[in-house]
């Protein structure tokens, strides 16, 4: 089953770090956050990724093609370069990269991979982590039989709470808590069924709307962790929670590539 992932837009909530690079080149423990989301997905055996590319969209091309080189030892002899390690276990991702214009909108971006992907596909944004079990995500997709699958997660307040009482005197406050509704996580499944959902110059939730309005869409529950990239505070979140354990990465799934300096 492919992999596919959005990474064509311009991050502009993020302009400190996106104004020279992608969002998903944006990094976190010195990794790419897109590689991050990658790694999530081939701890569970998805290697095969199909990137919807955009804006500076040959930056992330450069990144991949460099990766090897920047993380294992070689040497170079007559031009010809001998590497001396086997470098790290996600060297054998399959990607397939597709420009799909730097202004498309998800929904169009989507019908313009639709020749490189299976009937069955798995889609996600390039600006979120999670300890999410991807085999129990699909398996809620292959039992409920419906077109669509996602992930609903509970994110976090970014304002403080307030309750109060029939006086207007405030009884409690929380600051920053988490969330009991739920919101899509990212982390989806489709079957290409979803295609004739779609329409051109549109966002994939106008097309999510349509499904969960035919009782389409099924929702897999996820209480674990889950934090997005969407402003410079969750940017600098993220490398903290990175500098403590990184709660997103699974045993064995740490990604070698702290020599990488082409960011």
């Amino acid at each position: 089953m492919s992999v596919v992932i959005f990474c064509g837009g311009k991050g502009t909530r993020l302009k400190e770090e996106t104004e020279f690079k992608p969002k998903p080149l944006v990094t976190v423990g010195g990794v790419p956050i897109l590689h991050h989301i990658m790694n999530i997905y081939a701890h569970f055996g998805y290697k095969k990724f199909v990137l919807c590319l955009g804006y500076r969209g040959n930056a992330i091309k450069d990144y991949f093609l460099n990766y090897k080189l920047f993380s294992t030892d070689f040497s170079l002899k007559d031009g010809k370069v001998k590497y001396l390690k086997s470098g790290n276990k996600s060297d054998d991702f399959d990607i397939t990269f597709v420009d799909t214009g730097e202004d498309t909108l998800t929904g169009e971006r989507l019908m313009m991979v639709k020749e490189y992907i299976d009937d069955d596909f798995m889609l996600t944004y390039g600006d979120a982590v999670a300890k999410i079990d991807i085999e129990k995500l699909v398996e809620l997709h292959g039992k409920n039989g419906l077109t669509g699958t996602v992930t609903g997660v509970h994110p976090t307040s970014k304002f403080g709470l307030l309750a109060v009482n029939d006086k207007q005197v405030v009884t409690s406050f929380y600051q920053k808590p988490l969330l009991h509704d739920y919101v899509n996580g990212g982390f989806m499944v489709f079957k290409s069924k979803f295609f004739d959902y779609l329409k051109p110059n549109q966002m994939i939730e106008d097309a999510m709307k349509d499904l969960v309005e035919d009782e389409q869409m099924a929702m897999y529950k996820h209480d674990g962790f889950w934090h997005c990239m969407d402003t410079y505070k969750d940017y600098e979140d993220l490398n903290v929670l990175h500098a403590n354990g990184a709660p997103w990465v699974f045993d064995g799934s740490h990604i070698a590539v702290e020599h990488y300096v082409g960011l």
